[in-house]
């Protein structure tokens, strides 16, 4: 064995490149040509590495072969997976490579069509999405990834900067500690890649066959005439997978998890959206608990069209309210119930400007999410170093998954809205607009509160408030009695709304005592009937939606 071996480092004299994110592409492979590695590359990223300046050899001049069927076939042919696979310490290899004048290839620098991007555009065809499946790109991973101990495998644009030094360090060598972390990381990378178009390609509800297979026996046609491959994909989100596949890169180590003794790591989906994916503009490190309250914030106050804020305490709002402007809807929820808001999480569905920043910035609260944030509002806010700004691109979430012991649960995500026509008046006295106004807003509130939960609201000034938020309660009759005391707003006139339906009069009792007008509850108990005849007996206004939002973790 020579010193390459011992020392565990190996020469870079040929890399293979073909990307699709070309971001960090060119330092990459300037830094690779100061160390005199010739550079193969295919398409675009060839392209791309000579407008640069940079020498480069194409794929078909290594193989002796054109790149062809529209691209399809490029990289798969054995003058560059023998390059690739042949082990150089091996004598069968070495004569049989050299028989067949293939070159080894001692990098690959590969990242994969983005599938999952492609397939969740709307409208996007069954051809795009096949079009879109990577064959060359995995089967080179793989082979490098396979042969760690000769080669070097690169699939993350974020290993560029490490392996530039590390180059630098070695005069143009990696270490074998290098090569095999690069390959645990790229089948991880494939083995993600696979998951994503498995899971995708079972959603494809247009893949169904739509004409009896048995006419087939009796000259019925070719199976391609069963259904028009470049019609829009329809993605049958309200199905659930056969097989469930979760693989997602860890993205940080937090501190600990809910409390200090327990361990705890963000992963992300890899669709750059929603809370996992949110950008920190300052303050603190997140903790598990900040993240877990930062997305119930977001849920919820994305649920409004008109400019909403919503103060989250412990995954249940303590205020929310709409409102003319965010300082005017933050005002009005801060109103909601000023002392739980200490300490909390406050959602905005709005950019968040100079003003609200400046009220805002009063009370201590440990995170704001917001989709942007003004200049004039990031410099007010920058005087409180410690508080986490977070800037979100919403996210599309189908599923939700919770882990019991042994398995998952799986359910497709609680996106019911209720409209005003879908309602149904039990009472003898109707709703007046107002009321209407208020009962759509609690429920929509309603929805995002730990059940047992009663939501006292009111529609005030031209837009929705909380009053009172009885949430978590074993007994709605409690969560009622809860969301009344917690109430520092005037409850007169008030309405309220209840997850699920009231199963006695009591709970409806202790709402009207509280002073709530008008209630809207799912109905459906068998003791409706009684129900009803206490709200008209109290002249209460009360509507069914046919609909509960259980929320219990």
């Amino acid at each position: 064995m020579n010193t390459e071996n011992l020392t565990g480092l190996k020469p870079i004299r040929r890399a293979l490149l073909s990307v699709t994110d070309k971001s960090g592409l060119i330092p990459f492979a300037q830094a690779l040509a100061s160390h005199g590695v010739e550079l193969v590359s295919t398409g675009g990223t060839a392209k791309a590495l000579r407008d640069a300046g940079l020498d480069v050899r194409d794929i078909s001049d290594l193989t002796g072969f054109p790149e062809m069927l529209d691209g399809r076939v490029k990289t798969l042919h054995p003058k560059v997976h023998g390059g690739i696979l042949h082990i150089r310490d091996n004598p069968s290899h070495v004569a049989a490579v050299e028989a067949h004048e293939i070159q080894p290839i001692d990098i690959v620098i590969v990242n994969l069509y983005a599938f999952e991007k492609t397939a969740l555009k709307p409208g996007v065809s069954q051809a795009e999405i096949i079009e879109n499946i990577d064959i060359g790109g995995p089967s080179m991973v793989r082979s490098a990834a396979k042969n760690f101990e000769d080669v070097a495998i690169v699939t993350s644009v974020a290993d560029y900067t490490a392996l530039t030094d590390e180059l630098a360090a070695n005069a143009g060598s990696l270490s074998h500690e290098t090569r095999w972390c690069l390959a645990k990381q790229a089948f991880a990378v494939t083995a993600a890649y696979d998951a994503a178009i498995a899971s995708t390609l079972e959603t494809l509800t247009n893949f169904k066959v739509e004409k009896d297979l048995s006419s087939f026996a009796e000259g019925g046609g070719p199976a391609s005439s069963l259904y028009d491959p470049h019609s829009p994909a329809v993605f049958d989100t309200a199905s659930l997978p056969q097989t469930l596949r979760i693989i997602q890169p860890q993205s940080a180590i937090l501190r600990y998890g809910e409390n200090p003794h327990q361990q705890a790591a963000l992963y992300t989906d890899g669709t750059g959206t929603g809370v996992a994916a949110a950008k920190q503009l300052q303050g603190k490190e997140l903790s598990y608990n900040n993240l877990v309250d930062l997305d119930a914030c977001w849920e919820l106050v994305s649920e409004f069209d008109e400019p909403a804020v919503v103060i989250i305490k412990h995954t249940n709002p303590c205020g929310a309210s709409t409102g003319a402007s965010v300082l005017d809807a933050y005002s009005r929820a801060l109103a909601a119930d000023p002392i739980s808001a200490f300490g909390g999480v406050i959602g905005i569905n709005r950019e968040v400007d100079g003003p609200a920043a400046e009220e805002i910035a009063k009370l201590f609260v440990e995170a704001i999410v917001a989709p942007s944030f003004t200049a004039d509002a990031l410099e007010r806010f920058g005087k409180k170093k410690n508080l986490r700004l977070i800037q979100i691109t919403p996210a599309n979430t189908p599923r939700v998954l919770k882990q019991i012991s042994g398995g998952m649960l799986v359910q497709t995500a609680d996106r019911r809205k209720v409209l005003e026509s879908e309602l149904a008046v039990a009472t003898t006295r109707k709703p007046t607009p107002e009321e209407m106004r208020a009962l759509l807003f609690s429920w929509t509130i309603c929805k995002h509160v730990k059940s047992n939960a009663i939501v006292y609201a009111r529609f005030y000034e031209g837009h929705g408030q909380t009053v009172g938020i009885g949430a978590g309660q074993m007994s709605r009759v409690d969560a009622a009695r809860f969301g009344a005391m917690k109430a520092v707003l005037p409850l007169a006139g008030c309405v309220a709304a209840s997850d699920a339906f009231f199963p006695f009069p009591d709970g409806l009792e202790v709402v009207a005592q509280a002073g709530a007008t008008a209630v809207i509850q799912p109905g459906g108990s068998v003791r409706d009937n009684e129900v009803i005849d206490a709200a008209n007996r109290l002249n209460i206004a009360m509507v069914f939606t046919g609909v509960r939002h259980f929320r219990h973790g």
